[in-house]
């Protein structure tokens, strides 16, 4: 294999983020193809036994075997890493096994974590009940609260986990503030940033440690693969993530990493698109919906915070309805356009039900102490026409009185 940029961070450190997500990390074979290859390959062979034995060894360049190393994977995660601005990046076959193999390999039994409440619905059964099974404890704060994470550190604690813009609340967490307090008490600070993308926000850039993916949304961003990333110091990432993951396997498939690859080409495109249409479609929602949450409008309480650590808006909305669940559903069922379903980040325009779907694994008391009713939907803007999309959106709430 050969690379096409020769010393690849050299000469990549003048491009611009649309252009490394064309070209960053691309490596081409004896064949000069232009398209980045695909490697089918599940192990490698060696010109000599001890030509084997030295690799293992780590004294010999090349690849042993493609849970560790990949041709595809690698530009994959050498592309990202360059658009967050990171050192290094692995990547892995889902966003959820990225968040688990972050937490697990920083975390022992006797750690101690500070979350914010608002995550993923799998992010809070994970340190709600999964961590506690290895002796690990989470405190959970509202992310809204800087000075709480403060108040929650303890000599034992060893990292602080956030997601901003939160799912599905679109709480915004201080990534500056929250950063340094984590930097001041030598704890590690982990950033979701999936809501995002590092076309809206780069994490890393506002004192974050390590920043963590579903790459299955806005980096592919087209409802085909599932996958996560994970990007941070290398030193971290060989250390300590590696340690854990090398034997554990949370690998991402060759086809899985090319996908995406061909998915970051528009990644700046489609994004900006879908943030300008959700915008409009939140400009058209506020009117008329009891309550509407959205970080690019001057109605979202946080508004000011957003817009100084995002460039934009973002591409998903919280709409609150009066009439809990049947309301809900009632607006759900009578969509033609929008489709029904828990995924986010997608080319579609796409709206669940997060309390009967996403966070139906939480406890009730805990949805209702992160702000998630009955009559919470969540709305991920896609790259339709925003017209047609407000047309759609417009019928559905004249079917259940608003």
């Amino acid at each position: 294999m050969k690379r096409t940029t020769g010393q690849n961070r050299t000469i990549t450190q003048g491009w611009r983020p649309a252009t490394v997500a064309v070209r960053g990390g691309t490596a081409r074979s004896e064949y000069g193809e232009t398209s980045e290859a695909i490697f089918m390959t599940s192990g490698y062979c060696y010109d000599s036994a001890e030509d084997a034995a030295a690799r293992f060894r780590g004294e010999q360049k090349g690849m042993t075997y493609s849970r560790l190393q990949n041709p595809t994977v690698e530009m994959l995660e050498e592309r990202l890493a360059l658009l967050e601005g990171a050192e290094a990046c692995r990547v892995s076959a889902s966003g959820m096994a990225a968040m688990s193999a972050t937490l697990l390999s920083t975390l022992s039994a006797g750690d101690h974590l500070v979350a914010g409440r608002a995550l993923f619905g799998s992010c809070r059964v994970l340190v709600d009940s999964i961590l506690p099974r290895f002796g690990i404890e989470t405190t959970v704060v509202d992310g809204r609260d800087t000075a709480a994470f403060r108040r929650a550190l303890r000599p034992n604690t060893k990292a602080i986990f956030v997601e901003t813009p939160a799912n599905p609340t679109l709480d915004i967490v201080d990534l500056p503030a929250v950063c340094a307090i984590a930097r001041e008490a030598a704890v590690l600070s982990i950033v979701d940033n999936a809501f995002a993308s590092p076309v809206v926000q780069r994490p890393l850039d506002h004192g974050a440690d390590i920043v963590a993916y579903s790459a299955t949304k806005l980096m592919d961003g087209q409802g085909r693969v599932l996958a996560g990333a994970v990007m941070g110091p290398a030193e971290w990432m060989e250390k300590t993530y590696l340690a854990f993951t090398r034997h554990t396997g949370p690998v991402l498939s060759a086809f899985n990493a090319w996908v995406v690859l061909k998915s970051l080409e528009t990644l700046d495109l489609r994004v900006r698109r879908a943030c300008d249409n959700a915008l409009a479609v939140a400009q058209f929602l506020e009117k008329r919906v009891p309550r509407l949450l959205y970080p690019g409008l001057a109605s979202h309480p946080q508004h000011a915070l957003a817009m100084g650590q995002m460039t934009a808006g973002g591409t998903i909305l919280a709409l609150h309805l009066d009439g809990g669940r049947p309301q809900a559903h009632g607006l759900l069922d009578a969509l033609a356009l929008i489709d029904i379903s828990n995924n986010v980040g997608d080319s579609r325009s796409l709206m669940t039900h997060p309390a009967s779907t996403t966070h139906a694994s939480v406890a009730e008391h805990v949805r209702t102490e992160m702000g998630i009713g009955e009559g919470m939907l969540r709305l991920s803007v896609g790259l339709e026409d925003p017209a047609d999309l407000i047309g759609d959106l417009d019928a559905a709430l004249r079917t259940v009185g608003l």
